[in-house]
């Protein structure tokens, strides 16, 4: 230190390092112009006051840009609209239904727009070719402010399908994102559909086949000449992108076993998986979609004839499809009931089971499907023949929440089983179509149903129930399929109708009680196919129909109820007066004429008493049905309701 004047030394790094700041400087050190100087060039600011200079973009200690408080006065004069955080404005533009009303909220600010344009984009409307060039054009822009090829996740061409070819499908490829794609049905030239050949399908999850597109992949087929080949995509080139989630081939008759083991072994992400009418597809490739997809959901193989029991008894030991939730076997009539009991083995979570037309099942096969418990939701077993009254007792037994069940052309069942499937609390829908040995008794029991919730204000007026009453149970029954139930009468189904509030759906073609012309009104139209004999018979009320139906029968057994009570009031008169008559007529030669008076004024009083009662018993009715009131579009009201004869 040079005497008692204090030094003024840069602070530590700004223009000397920390060595040099422990030293006093030397006379080398002192001019650091010098080139013979090993200090670093002296900065402008050490010959001032730094600390002074506003900028400190040069120096080690940093100066407050920016004022707390100014921020949050900013903030606080900016709208509460603007103010709201992201999550909010995306949760809310979701929940708008038109993709005007996104776009005009895109248009509002920077802010909406960042939060609006991957919903606008998520599913763009390419309905006109037109739109498609607009969508084409901005996903190949070569700096778009938005990334909108990254937000196209699904793309429907259904419209466009008759004249898509490779020149219109090409431009989609800078949609990296798309992950469902529909619609395809005609694709003249296009050889190439739908296939990892084009970059845009590489993250496809949705792959479906329709019409001309299936005729493509039927043409590719092991039958083809070599020379022929060439021309189409090979079926390898689509299971090269392992990222399928759904597979549709419906009606592919051509697709046989080799392409599907080709989709089982590449394709572990499949959820969903659609073989309808797949004839050529064995037993083998449907053991290695179970085995390989372990997140399979559905899977649905109605009319595949050739599959066998093998394709379910050769599956790993100790594995199941926890899954699994939805399985279709329609008209696979060569499984029998060993296969049905390996199913609910291995996916002990199926909700939905259909085995319509598998005529082999047994009760075995039913009451293995009993196990599924509260799990099992829809149940169909149409055509299962040999199927009896016990097995569904048991089914009703194990599995309450059952909400369908189809139970049409099972010969063999009775009344008994019927009257079990009645005290389902859930049951929405039932098919017995063609159960010819049902009677009344079942139909009665379905209606009545609806009070198995005790009233404890006293009995449950069957004839004119409460359906708005808090204590009555209402029958959640929506659809009931009674057709070629030849026992059935005119009076259980209106109790049907009267007891059933929610009931949108009832066929009746073939029931002898209900061939009149006088209710085709309110059925519905025969479908067009349907030739003469079967339109004649047809039979079928839904929506408006119902509720048309229930009113005219109730009204036709209202005037019908009031006729006969006239008939025998007039009957009760004729009585009276030919009673009084005679009493007249023996007295005649006992009194004199003031005791005939008598007599006959007695019988006008008599008469007189009995018209009253007749006029009584015609009122008495319409205040009774008068007191209730519509609860539900197709709740049938007390004036609506009334007990046939």
């Amino acid at each position: 230190m040079h005497g008692d004047a204090p030094s003024r030394v840069p602070p530590v790094g700004v223009g000397t390092s920390l060595f040099a700041a422990t030293q006093a400087p030397t006379e080398q050190e002192e001019d650091s112009h010098s080139s013979s100087s090993n200090s670093p060039t002296r900065a402008d600011y050490e010959e001032f006051d730094f600390f002074m200079n506003t900028n400190d973009s040069q120096s080690s200690i940093g100066i407050p840009t920016s004022d707390p408080a100014a921020v949050q006065d900013a903030y606080q004069c900016q709208p509460p609209i603007q103010r709201l955080p992201a999550e909010i404005l995306i949760n809310t533009f979701s929940k708008l239904g038109t993709a005007t009303d996104l776009l005009n909220c895109m248009l509002t600010c920077k802010a909406w727009a960042r939060n609006a344009v991957d919903l606008l984009w998520l599913r763009p409307a390419c309905s006109t070719w037109p739109k498609h060039s607009v969508i084409c054009r901005t996903l190949n822009l070569p700096n778009p402010y938005f990334a909108y090829r990254d937000f196209v996740k699904r793309l429907n061409l259904a419209t466009l399908a008759d004249s898509v070819n490779d020149g219109s499908v090409t431009p989609l490829q800078a949609a990296t994102g798309i992950r469902y794609l529909w619609g395809f049905k005609h694709y003249g030239g296009f050889y190439q559909p739908i296939s990892p050949e084009l970059p845009v399908t590489a993250g496809i999850e949705h792959f479906g086949l329709h019409e001309d597109l299936k005729r493509i992949f039927n043409k590719r087929s092991g039958t083809l000449q070599e020379d022929q080949k060439s021309e189409f995509v090979s079926f390898p080139s689509l299971w090269m992108a392992t990222n399928y989630v759904q597979l549709k081939f419906n009606d592919c008759h051509q697709i046989d076993d080799s392409s599907i083991m080709a989709f089982a072994k590449n394709c572990p992400n499949i959820l969903e998986i659609d073989l309808h009418h797949c004839k050529n597809v064995g037993s083998e490739p449907v053991t290695a979609l179970l085995q390989y997809g372990r997140s399979l959901r559905e899977f649905r193989l109605a009319n595949c004839d050739l599959i066998t029991d093998s394709a379910f008894l050769n599956l790993p030991a100790n594995q199941t499809f926890q899954h699994l939730r939805i399985l279709d076997f329609t008209s696979c009539v060569r499984l029998t009931d060993s296969a049905v009991e390996k199913i609910i083995e291995v996916a002990p979570r199926l909700r939905n089971v259909v085995f319509a037309k598998c005529r082999n099942l047994t009760d075995v096969a039913v009451n293995a499907i009993s196990k599924l418990g509260k799990n099992l939701h829809y149940v169909h077993l149409g055509h299962c023949n040999q199927i009896t009254d016990d097995a569904v007792k048991n089914l009703v037994h194990y599995c309450a929440r059952i909400r369908y069940i189809d139970l049409g052309c099972c010969n063999r069942l009775t009344d008994a089983s019927v009257t079990k499937l009645a005290t389902l609390p859930k049951l929405r829908r039932i098919g017995l179509v063609k159960c010819q040995s049902i009677t009344d008794e079942s139909v009665y029991a379905l209606s009545h149903a609806s009070r198995r919730v005790s009233n404890p204000s006293g009995a449950a007026d069957i004839t004119y129930p409460e359906f708005h009453g808090a204590n009555n149970h209402v029958s959640s029954l929506e659809r009931v399929h009674l057709s070629y139930c030849i026992n059935l009468t005119l009076r259980s189904i209106i109790i049907l109708l009267n007891n059933c509030p929610k009931l949108t759906h009832l066929s009746l073609t073939g029931v002898q009680a209900f061939l009149r012309t006088d209710l085709e009104q309110f059925c519905r139209d025969a479908p067009p196919d349907f030739n003469q004999h079967q339109r004649d018979a047809f039979c079928v009320f839904s929506g408006s129909g119902v509720t048309g139906l229930r009113r005219y029968l109730n009204a036709e057994a209202r005037t019908r109820q009031t006729l006969a009570r006239m008939e025998e009031a007039g009957e009760a008169e004729e009585a009276a007066m030919r009673a009084a008559a005679a009493a007249a007529h023996a007295n005649q030669g006992e009194g004199d004429d003031d005791q005939v008076m008598t007599g006959m004024m007695s019988a006008a009083t008599l008469g007189g008493e009995v018209l009253v009662g007749v006029e009584g018993l015609g009122e008495a009715p319409e205040e009774e049905l008068e007191d209730s009131v519509m609860t539900a579009t197709n709740t049938p009201t007390q004036a609506d309701t009334i007990q046939p004869n």
